[in-house]
């Protein structure tokens, strides 16, 4: 029998939290998710696991959380974050202490990877997988043999950075933050959609999204993927744009890690077949002959519960892969 295990989901703005029991995921709590300092964040993080494990159907033997943060899985500590103060914060070492159950943290979007290569009831489905993670930035996770790919310090997956359009006719330009121009996220983003809607806006006034510019709103890559589904030839031409520059991302996915599926999430993924298509066609221009011809190119399925499932089968896969000596369920504080 599986072992029931939580996950939990912390985000920017909220924490969830959830029971995998079974191979069936509860329904997730939500709560905001506190910014004041990392003392907090863990208070908050405890009081929520250990109510959740409280109410569940049976003893909790492990906890699985995902964090928007590059991570040393080896050692449970946040080495960077953005959204969130626990930069440089021993996260699962502080968490088993005050929970008594065996913790395990990793990014947010290697948990939604792992999601994303199990079927419904939990179990594994895709052994060799690559996500796409299109947000405002652009991340990613990469799972070979079922499991998650970390690297040699837990910071692999940053699918993002990789340069796809950096000029080198006149030698390398020089570095300079990051995103850095030419990168995956600086042109296939959502922030990199707002600025082709804009653009499209200005060019073509006479489209939906210039008469929304017109009109003195603010104009946006969401507007662009409506217009685009309304049929708006500017805004389907934003779309195409952003769809092409993710193919040379996906293009170089598939060259380095032949994967049975390359899933697509996040917001701007709403564009959907539109930007698929796109991606697809392009992707296959750049693949090298021979490599890739048994990846399927498709939107993830495991839809805004990705990351808390993911948090949770991580637990669970790691409790199976290393089990500790002992455990004994939290109790509520």
């Amino acid at each position: 029998m599986s072992p029931t295990v939580l996950g939990v989901d912390v985000g920017g703005t909220k924490i969830a939290v959830a029971v995998l029991h079974d191979g069936q995921l509860s329904a997730a709590s939500l709560e905001p998710s506190s910014h004041t300092d990392g003392g907090h964040v863990i208070d908050q993080l405890a009081s929520a696991i250990a109510d959740r494990a409280a109410a569940a159907p049976a003893p909790i033997e492990a906890v699985g959380i995902g964090v928007p943060s590059v991570i040393d899985f080896a050692a449970g500590r946040v080495r960077s974050t953005v959204n969130l103060p626990l930069s440089d914060v021993p996260l699962r070492d502080l968490l088993s202490e005050r929970l008594s159950l065996p913790v395990f943290v990793d990014n947010d979007a290697n948990c939604a990877a792992l999601a994303e290569a199990h079927d419904d009831d939990g179990q594994p489905d895709v052994q060799h997988l690559v996500m796409f993670t299109l947000g405002t930035g652009v991340g990613g996770g990469i799972i070979i043999g079922g499991r998650i790919y970390r690297g040699a310090t837990g910071a692999a997956g940053e699918m993002g950075h990789q340069l796809i359009g950096l000029p080198l006719d006149r030698g390398v330009p020089p570095a300079t933050h990051f995103p850095q121009p030419g990168s995956l996220e600086s042109l296939a983003s959502g922030r990199a959609l707002d600025a082709l809607a804009i653009r499209a806006a200005q060019e073509h006034p006479d489209s939906a999204l210039g008469r929304l510019a017109a009109a003195g709103q603010t104009v946006a890559g969401p507007d662009a993927v409506h217009a685009a589904h309304a049929g708006d030839p500017a805004a389907i031409a934003a779309v195409l744009l952003l769809g092409q520059r993710l193919g040379v991302g996906i293009a170089n996915a598939i060259n380095v890690f032949d994967p049975e599926v390359v899933a697509i999430s996040g917001g701007v993924s709403s564009a959907g077949e539109l930007l698929l298509d796109a991606a697809r066609e392009t992707a296959g221009r750049y693949v090298l002959p021979g490599v890739g011809t048994r990846t399927e190119i498709r939107l993830a399925r495991s839809g805004p519960d990705a990351g808390v499932r993911g948090a949770a089968l991580l637990a669970a896969q790691e409790l199976a892969h290393d089990p500790p000596p002992a455990r004994r369920p939290a109790q509520a504080r």
